[in-house]
């Protein structure tokens, strides 16, 4: 039974000091508002109201309970005001998850615009390796990029395909060659992403061969794509990277775009939600104003998906 349903009952008895009147006056039968009282009486553990044949009184309890009843419906209704306003105007805070090298650099600018369209939606950014519980942390949606996700609890929402690139420094090719081939690179120093290669196979397409795996082995691995960028940019080896993380290193000639002809396997970019019912305006609306940025952005950098 609903405690605050039940207290409502025991108020309208309680003022009028009538089963009968406060009846009427809910639009209820006499019996079941008896049993809003027995059951509100038996939860809470005392005898709320004392009745006679002829009258009804109200106990020490009884009154404490119509002080403070009327005051906690109304803070209970006015609770309930406030969600259905934030369901009708987008406010409150966002708390969103995201890569950190993809938030901090490419997500923040399109946070920093959709504040400034939406000033009453706080966003609080967490910067993690997408593998944090949603709903333990607190978040509201998560960006997440990755070839597939396993986590079947969560909603996922796919917003772009991103192609990958390998890549090395100018330096490293000089000093160890330039691979030709798939199997050239089981010889060289490659970098790997543990979450995106667990196994160190790497997959690529190429037009006329069509798929090639290779096991591929090396002296730094990371569970963050921006240290591996890092050492590549130091000439230790050949790393795998989305185009938006090193597409300006390529064009400002730090790194070097290694056997283009053969494409490695693109990364998806997913909105991942706790659950997909009651979604807030504010996370709607920063899912709306997301979507629009990926389509009319010029990056470069993304495959948009239809």
């Amino acid at each position: 039974m609903d405690k605050l349903r039940a207290i409502e009952v025991f108020i309208e008895v309680a003022q009028g000091l009538s089963f009968s009147g406060a009846a009427q006056r809910l639009g209820m039968a006499k019996g079941n508002v008896t049993k809003h009282i027995a059951w509100l009486e038996q939860t809470m553990g005392a005898q709320l109201l004392t009745r006679s044949t002829k009258s009804v009184s109200l106990t020490e309890s009884g009154l404490s309970l119509l002080e403070n009843g009327r005051e906690l419906l109304d803070r209970a209704e006015g609770v309930e005001a406030a969600v259905r306003q934030s369901v009708k105007e987008p406010k409150g805070m966002l708390r969103l998850g995201a890569p950190p090298s993809f938030g901090a650099f490419h997500l923040v600018p399109i946070i920093t615009a959709f504040s400034s369209a939406h000033p009453d939606i706080q966003v609080v950014l967490y910067l993690d390796d997408g593998r944090s519980d949603l709903v333990a942390e607190g978040l509201d949606m998560s960006v997440r990029i990755a070839s597939s996700l396993k986590d079947a609890s969560h909603i996922a929402q796919r917003l772009a395909v991103v192609p990958q690139v390998l890549v090395a420094s100018p330096a490293y090719l000089a000093r160890r060659g330039t691979p030709q081939s798939v199997a050239d690179l089981a010889q060289h120093d490659c970098m790997v992403h543990a979450l995106k290669s667990p196994t160190n196979i790497w997959t690529f397409f190429n037009e006329i061969e069509g798929k090639a795996n290779v096991r591929v082995r090396g002296t730094i691995r990371a569970n963050f794509g921006e240290p591996l960028r890092h050492a590549a940019l130091l000439g230790h080896g050949i790393s795998m990277h989305p185009t938006y993380m090193v597409m300006q290193d390529i064009q400002a000639g730090r790194l070097v775009s290694v056997m283009p002809e053969y494409k490695p396997l693109g990364v998806d970019i997913y909105a991942v939600f706790p659950s997909r019912k009651n979604l807030p305006l504010r996370v709607r609306t920063f899912l709306d104003f997301l979507r629009q940025w990926f389509s009319a952005a010029d990056w470069h950098a993304f495959q948009n998906v239809p």
